[in-house]
């Protein structure tokens, strides 16, 4: 297994921009892949999964080591994701991994998400603001919200990789208002580690993983998000957004129309 200095590069640069806003890893990661390098999309998500789950689990640990995670929300998201995952896996599995439906499949998915992920970064001022003034729910109604959550999240993120961050936390701001934005951020990056892992082996499985590229990709990022990690309090956050927003948008739209 050999490290290739372009994939390294570019685990790096998608990894600072996941430590400057805490998205960014599969909306920018996937289609980077696809439409800048190549790769066949199933491909492209199977490796990126394990990737994410891999550099995931770093900021999972901190997090949790700063008591910043709400481990029964992420019980809750994770019983409706990971079996949605499995059984969207499946039906995937029933197309052959590089069939031209299931290439049609996950590019027109991977372009609707983008396309929700940038609409999500955008107005997220705006969520932020209706959090305010909404009351928190409890009891039945608020877990039975968030396991659809992780069914809805479990989807979209076995057939394009992307959904667990900008979704992921653009639901939960509106579904636990009382949570700071750190609890928010840490309890979303600390689902997505068992969601994407086992999606991830789920395409392993199917022969959807190149394990040289994701070890590239692993070894240029890791550094990448803790540096972002610290450089972030300092840099204007919203320019950032709206750029990765527009990006994001650039990158769906063409997805969908491919």
């Amino acid at each position: 297994m050999t490290l290739d200095p372009v994939y390294i590069v570019l685990g790096a640069c998608v990894g600072f921009v996941v430590g400057l806003t805490g998205v960014g890893g599969g909306s920018l990661m996937t289609p980077a892949l696809v439409l800048l390098f190549g790769i066949h999309p199933a491909t492209a998500v199977g490796t990126d999964l394990l990737y994410a789950a891999t550099t995931k689990s770093f900021g999972s640990l901190v997090h949790g080591l700063r008591r910043n995670v709400a481990w029964r929300v992420v019980g809750l998201l994770a019983l409706g994701s990971v079996p949605a995952a499995a059984l969207t896996l499946l039906g995937l599995s029933q197309l052959g991994p590089h069939s031209g439906l299931m290439t049609k499949t996950i590019t027109c998915a991977l372009g609707i998400t983008l396309l929700i992920t940038a609409v999500s970064l955008v107005f997220r001022r705006a969520l932020m603001a209706v959090r305010r003034i909404t009351p928190d729910r409890s009891g039945e109604r608020n877990a039975a919200l968030t396991l659809l959550t992780g069914i809805v999240i479990g989807i979209l993120v076995s057939i394009s990789s992307v959904g667990a961050g900008a979704i992921g936390v653009s639901a939960l701001l509106l579904l636990y208002p009382s949570y700071s934005a750190s609890r928010i951020v840490g309890t979303d990056i600390a689902h997505a580690v068992p969601l994407t892992l086992v999606a991830g082996l789920g395409h392993w499985m199917t022969g959807s993983v190149d394990l040289s590229m994701l070890a590239s990709l692993t070894s240029g990022s890791v550094p990448a998000i803790v540096l972002g990690s610290y450089i972030a309090p300092r840099l204007p956050e919203i320019g950032l957004r709206y750029l990765l927003a527009l990006v994001l948008a650039v990158a769906g739209g063409k997805l969908v129309a491919a």
